[in-house]
């Protein structure tokens, strides 16, 4: 079974029938002009000449591997090493999931090659003022209106307690989706009622384009601010900004309709609300935002293809330099980076 986007082209052809038609994928989008993401599951994914094919029980399907956020890859799915370089060229994410993506197993790596937002990041994290900052900063990224510049940590996350509250509240009373509380188990899935079982789903799509944009910026999706301790935490920081505006209210709809299939259904909704509120143009911007007050200098700035610089206590020091040398220039440039 596969899931697309609107603008893939189903092809009802067998392997081996000729090339496929496809756009010049030398034309690379940033991260926020892409669709957001692609499930696939039971099917095999090979670079066809210049672009990538899902093989599965209907037939070939072209992917936009150079307009795609991310593709999750689900149970019974082979890619080969031509369609993992292909799809890395193209900066797109791919992460291995579980079924009806219930669990994360591994990811590959981003498209940016510089550490410095990383090294923001990093900064801010160590910093107790700075981390203070970013936790302010991401908890007000949730709230349509402004929050008072006097509140306390303790007094933000009242605040948050009750708006999560009414906003299921809300969506309950708009659609008549009974809610009993965010209640679900990973080990008995089909035990959890239908709106716990769609608001599942749709998040596991919500953090991986989390984890997408994250990755693609340069960011660690472990060095979480208000979540903390886990190889996700950035990820769940990240993508909680959002829920309330996409997830919730999708997830609501979709049960009103039926309760039949909510899992595939809220995927597909989902993805359109994704593309309402323009989040992929929105969700790199405002990760800028968290880190912009701190200045971490770019060695690949100028000079994309120049070797790393080398950490000194007195300020970094040009990489790819024999400095044991006798003569100046000597030794050959390492690439690393």
């Amino acid at each position: 079974m596969a899931e697309f986007a609107d603008s893939i082209e189903h092809i009802p052809r067998k392997r081996g029938d000729g090339p496929y038609e496809t756009r010049n994928l030398q034309e690379l989008p940033k991260f926020r002009d892409g669709l957001s993401y692609i499930y696939l599951e039971h099917g095999r994914i090979e670079q066809q000449d210049q672009a990538v094919a899902y093989y599965g029980p209907d037939g070939a399907v072209m992917i936009p591997a150079a307009a795609l956020g991310v593709l999750l890859l689900g149970p019974g799915t082979v890619v080969t090493h031509a369609a993992m370089r292909q799809l890395a060229n193209n900066g797109c994410s791919v992460f291995w999931v579980g079924e009806e993506m219930v669990r994360f197993y591994a990811s590959g790596m981003g498209e940016t090659r510089s550490s410095a937002n990383l090294m923001r990041q990093a900064q801010a994290w160590a910093d107790p003022q700075a981390h203070l900052e970013v936790v302010k900063r991401l908890y007000r990224l949730r709230f349509p209106e402004p929050l008072s510049p006097e509140l306390s940590l303790e007094q933000i996350r009242g605040l948050e307690g009750v708006r999560v509250r009414e906003t299921y509240a809300r969506w309950s009373r708009e659609t008549g989706v009974e809610w009993k509380g965010r209640n679900y188990n990973r080990g008995n899935w089909a035990a959890a009622d239908p709106i716990n079982r769609a608001l599942s789903a749709g998040a596991a799509c919500l953090y991986g384009i989390a984890h997408a944009a994250i990755v693609s910026a340069g960011y660690s999706p472990a060095l979480g601010f208000i979540h903390t301790g886990k190889q996700l935490s950035f990820v769940y920081d990240v993508a909680d900004v959002y829920k309330a505006e996409t997830l919730v209210p999708v997830a609501f709809k979709v049960v009103a309709e039926s309760e039949v299939g909510v899992e595939r259904r809220v995927r597909h909704a989902l993805r359109e609300r994704l593309r309402e509120v323009r989040l992929l143009e929105r969700i790199v911007s405002d990760l800028h935002s968290l880190f912009d007050a701190i200045d971490v200098p770019d060695p690949y700035a100028a000079d994309p293809a120049a070797p790393g610089e080398l950490w000194d206590p007195e300020g970094p020091v040009p990489g790819g330099v024999a400095y044991g040398s006798d003569r100046p220039g000597e030794g050959a440039q390492d690439p690393k980076g």
